[in-house]
C-alpha cells in the first residue's frame, strides 16, 4: 500500500518538474518576425481601390 503511494508521489513530482522546466524554456525562446516588404506604388493603388470597393459593397 505504501509503496504504491510513494511511487505515485514520485511520478507526480517528476511530471510537475518536467512541466515547469519545459514551460520556463518555452518562455525563454526568442521569436523573430520577418519584416514586411513594402508594396510598389502601382500595387498600393490597386489594393486601395479594391479595399474601397469592398467597403462600399459591405455598406450596401
Amino acid at each position: 500500500m505504501y509503496t504504491v503511494l510513494v511511487i505515485s508521489i514520485i511520478i507526480v513530482i517528476v511530471v510537475l518538474l518536467l512541466s515547469v522546466i519545459t514551460t520556463s524554456k518555452a518562455y525563454q525562446f526568442k521569436h523573430t518576425v520577418d519584416p514586411i516588404d513594402p508594396l510598389p506604388d502601382s500595387e498600393k493603388e490597386q489594393k486601395e481601390a479594391t479595399e474601397e470597393q469592398e467597403d462600399n459593397q459591405n455598406r450596401s
